[in-house]
């Protein structure tokens, strides 16, 4: 199949404006938002159709927003199932609920959704990348068994760690040695045609587990869940063997609040190495994404941090590289000294050490910090139900507090080559 936008590239040379290599989230967004603002884009992934991958599932909150702003969000909403309120638990008790729009998706189904949209003037090229040359001018990128293509401008979004580390001297550096775990799998009701509530999260107690999630996605019930614990942990191999009893232990009252359930699926599983780009200053190539920082999955801002990526290069950024005859390292840098990109880098490790500490701290400060987290908000909840105005308003408060937290300064990606 050839045709303007699924091009094989079997004889000539293709030349483009900006060539983006990985068609998952970060790599077609980023590709839509360039094509629609008139750019010859060539989005090159080695997956005619995305294979079916445990990855992001949900998104709520200013991930909404920033979809909004971007008008990119139709076609997620197209592929998801919205849910507005979940029920949140600790210790066995309903703990508060909170309310807003959030999707639930599987993440194969989303990106075939957002490649359908596309415009017309962004090229697919099925193919796999085996070398680039990049320069000021001009970029070259070898693909497997097909001819060589050159561009401006070279957008790395996805895996490629060996070539990136062969070609041109990028590599990764991991950030402490915290591997989180994440698993997903589908529940089905028992003793009934559907669950008590769209949506629950039930919070650890410090145990190494930070959260479970569950959440409707079109035609399941989807369960999230959230580990700072050793792959090689007795209670990981339960889960594998006794899935569901495993759960049930591990979260007093679950099924009495959310339902009794079955295991509806294989369980998939997904260790996260938490690494950023070194090197990666680099004339003519940016990396976005996970190519250049990958994000901790407990923490739910992985997909907030891609868009900020996107939406910086997308439209402040790439308009003004595109205006210079020559991209240099220097124009490169400005992308990733990006104040709003840099803050929300940031903020995303930030809080991936608070999720660890307050899933798996064991000294007395962190068990103080649980008892209190989990009681102001229980307090709060109560507040809530009396005199909702004064609730907010409390609440806004706690979130200026939380954004005022000075940062550690062993978390500042400003000196990051």
């Amino acid at each position: 199949m050839t045709n303007r936008r699924y091009l094989e590239l079997s004889t000539g040379e293709t030349d483009t404006d900006i060539a983006i290599v990985g068609g998952g989230l970060s790599g077609t967004l980023t590709a839509c938002l360039l094509g629609r603002a008139g750019y010859r884009v060539t989005l090159i992934d080695r997956h005619r159709i995305f294979p079916q991958e445990f990855r992001v599932e949900k998104v709520g909150g200013e991930e909404i927003e920033k979809l909004q702003r971007l008008q990119l969000l139709a076609p997620l909403s197209a592929a998801s199932l919205p849910f507005d309120e979940i029920v949140n638990m600790h210790r066995g008790r309903v703990l508060d609920r909170t309310y807003g729009r959030n999707y639930g998706f599987f993440y194969n189904r989303l990106i075939a959704a957002m490649r359908a949209a596309l415009p017309e003037t962004v090229n697919f090229v099925v193919g796999q990348v085996c070398g680039l040359r990049t320069g000021a001018t001009q970029q070259r990128i070898s693909i497997l068994g097909q001819n060589e293509m050159t561009a401006r401008l070279l957008v790395l979004a996805g895996g490629m760690g060996d070539i990136l580390r062969r070609d041109i001297g990028i590599t990764h550096r991991s950030i402490g040695a915290r591997r989180p775990l994440a698993f997903g799998f589908n529940l089905r009701p028992l003793r009934s045609n559907r669950f008590r509530h769209p949506a629950l999260t039930y919070y650890g107690d410090g145990d190494g587990i930070d959260h479970l999630s569950l959440f409707p996605v079109p035609g399941a019930t989807r369960a999230n869940l959230f580990l700072f614990r050793d792959p090689r942990d007795p209670w990981v191999k339960s889960l594998y063997d006794e899935p569901k009893q495993a759960l049930v232990a591990a979260f007093p009252s679950l099924v009495e609040t959310f339902g009794d359930f079955e295991i509806a699926s294989r369980i998939d599983s997904w260790i996260t190495d938490i690494t950023f780009a070194e090197n990666c200053r680099q004339a003519g190539v940016v990396l976005i994404g996970d190519a250049y920082m990958t994000s901790c999955p407990a923490i739910g801002l992985g997909v907030s941090r891609l868009l900020t990526d996107v939406e910086r290069l997308c439209t402040v950024h790439v308009p003004q590289w595109m205006e210079e005859t020559s991209i240099d390292s220097t124009r490169i840098a400005a992308f990733y000294g990006d104040p709003e990109k840099l803050a929300m880098d940031t903020n995303v490790l930030r809080t991936a050490d608070h999720h660890f500490n307050m899933g798996g701290g064991t000294d007395l400060s962190w068990r103080l910090r649980r008892q209190f987290h989990f009681m102001q908000r229980r307090i709060l909840s109560g507040i809530d139900s009396l005199s909702p105005a004064l609730a907010a308003k409390l609440q806004h408060l706690k979130t200026i507090r939380a954004r005022s937290v000075v940062r550690s300064p062993s978390l500042n990606l400003k000196s990051t080559p």
